[in-house]
């Protein structure tokens, strides 16, 4: 006989019922899995020791003030990347990236405010400017300006 003043246990792990089994089994499978994802790449990177850099760095998109047709202000938009075949070139673009990103901006800005509103971006332009600021900031050329996408907004 049960006195209800008392407390009354029950066994928890009894009361689950295989639908809340299921609503477990999924996230720590999932968990699992992100786990195994995560700890190869780095298991595989210590045993071959120190890989080559890629030749190509991408940089942060550049963005300019531009007039749009209805007398507003708005963005141009640049994905730039850089390409250098030279490992010392390529270690001397990432320390150089803060530097070229300036450059590219006080270069693109006057260009950017000249477009007529309406008027597509000349790319060709946008990239020989790219290419000449490149060599002036790392006082050598030999890295390749890659233009991916030019968007005004």
């Amino acid at each position: 006989m049960h006195n209800e003043t008392q407390p009354r246990f029950v066994n928890h792990l009894s009361t689950l019922n295989t639908q809340s089994w299921v609503m477990f089994r999924r996230p720590l499978s999932c968990m699992l899995i992100a786990l195994a994802l995560t700890a190869s790449p780095a298991a595989h990177a210590e045993g071959k020791g120190k890989q080559a850099k890629q030749p190509y760095l991408q940089l942060d998109t550049i963005a300019a003030s531009v007039m749009r047709p209805s007398g507003r202000h708005g963005v141009l938009t640049v994905e730039v990347g850089l390409d250098a075949s030279d490992p010392k070139l390529r270690d001397r673009l990432e320390l150089y990236q803060p530097m070229l990103r300036s450059a590219y901006v006080l270069a693109i800005q006057p260009y950017a405010l000249g477009i007529p509103p309406g008027a597509p971006p000349n790319a060709d332009y946008i990239a020989s400017v790219l290419q000449r600021e490149t060599d002036r900031v790392l006082g050598q050329s030999g890295a390749r300006v890659l233009v991916g996408s030019i968007l005004i907004n």
